[in-house]
């Protein structure tokens, strides 16, 4: 709910209404919708040149988006994925207390492609677990994945409800296998305009691109190829002090 404005405050009137609307906005109150500018005006009793400037402090610190013709909308928040052990997409939207889901695009056994042979230890043609999803954080998609398993391991996933979850979750429940180590690799992309709009990925925003080889023990398992969005998504480094509870200053 809004908060009266103080008139008297040497606060400009417009600082006052962004601040408000900051603490509302962190609240959680317009997970539907922003306010346009003329129900602002008229629920802070001010002007639509005020409302406009408070609005566009807001646009600068990120918290919405002003679009041309059609008002101001929240902006989605951002999900932060530390790097310091294995971790799962499904887990940090949850985490981030956003509905998790998937669609699913395939989910079959095919012929391991050249590609999937080399990193899976496997010869052409033998059979995988190919398993590709969209995978969405509430009412956006956030990700593109696609997963190559080993057929004569991983044929239990597709059995499996995969619209939600992570696929390590449902290979402990339908295969009776635990993913032990890996590793990856992850670099900024530039998406095709066929992947842009998959994505549903606005102008100019770049992806990560995310290559993992999962082992159980010393055997690959899983190779994965995943985009995503990142306006969406920050990877975060963590690293444990140096002697004397100090981190390593010469890097």
């Amino acid at each position: 709910m809004a908060s009266a404005l103080d008139r008297s405050s040497p606060l400009p009137l417009w600082a006052q209404t962004a601040e408000d609307l900051r603490r509302r906005l962190l609240d959680g109150e317009f997970t539907e919708r922003f306010p346009t500018d003329e129900e602002l005006t008229r629920t802070y009793g001010i002007s639509r040149q005020t409302v406009r400037e408070a609005v566009r402090r807001l646009a600068a610190d990120g918290l919405v988006v002003r679009q041309r013709g059609r008002g101001s909308s929240v902006t989605p928040p951002v999900l932060e994925q530390p790097l310091h052990s294995l971790y799962s997409l499904a887990t940090t939207v949850r985490a981030g207390g956003i509905e998790e889901r998937s669609e699913v695009l395939a989910a079959q056994r095919r012929p391991a492609t050249t590609e999937d042979a080399a990193h899976l230890g496997l010869g052409i043609g033998d059979e995988v677990v190919y398993i590709e999803r969209l995978r969405f954080a509430g009412a956006e998609p956030i990700a593109w994945d696609r997963s190559s398993l080993r057929g004569d391991l991983a044929g239990g996933l597709l059995e499996a409800d995969l619209s939600s979850g992570g696929l390590y979750e449902l290979l402990v429940e339908h295969c009776g296998l635990r993913i032990t180590g890996g590793e990856e690799r992850i670099r900024p992309v530039v998406p095709e305009t066929a992947e842009r709009r998959l994505l549903r990925l606005p102008p100019r925003v770049a992806a990560f691109s995310i290559e993992r080889l999962a082992l159980v023990g010393e055997l690959p398992l899983e190779w994965r190829r995943s985009l995503i969005r990142g306006d969406r998504y920050s990877l975060v480094a963590q690293w444990p002090p140096g002697p004397g509870g100090r981190s390593d200053e010469r890097a």
